[in-house]
């Protein structure tokens, strides 16, 4: 994974995983995107969506960071600081 990716080029990895751990093609992700605006997105599947992203961008996050997220710019943030 080279660390020098866009917050642009997460995103869309970002939605890669959502949508496969949610089994919708269609999903499309933006930075104010929350989960109330994404219909599977609940808490069940905030955990396969945590554990799916820990996996692809090969990091951990801890309980703090998953707790601050209010949306997939949150996520994008957590992501990018860790690249």
């Amino acid at each position: 994974m080279k660390n020098n990716m866009t917050k642009d080029e997460i995103l869309k990895q970002v939605e890669e995983v959502f949508r496969s751990v949610l089994d919708d093609e269609t999903l499309e992700l933006t930075m104010e995107t929350t989960a109330d605006d994404v219909e599977d997105w609940d808490s069940l599947s905030h955990i396969q969506l945590v554990v799916g992203l820990e996996k692809h961008f090969h990091i951990k996050f801890n309980a703090r960071e998953i707790m601050e997220w209010e949306n997939i710019g949150g996520v994008v943030n957590s992501i990018a600081a860790k690249l």
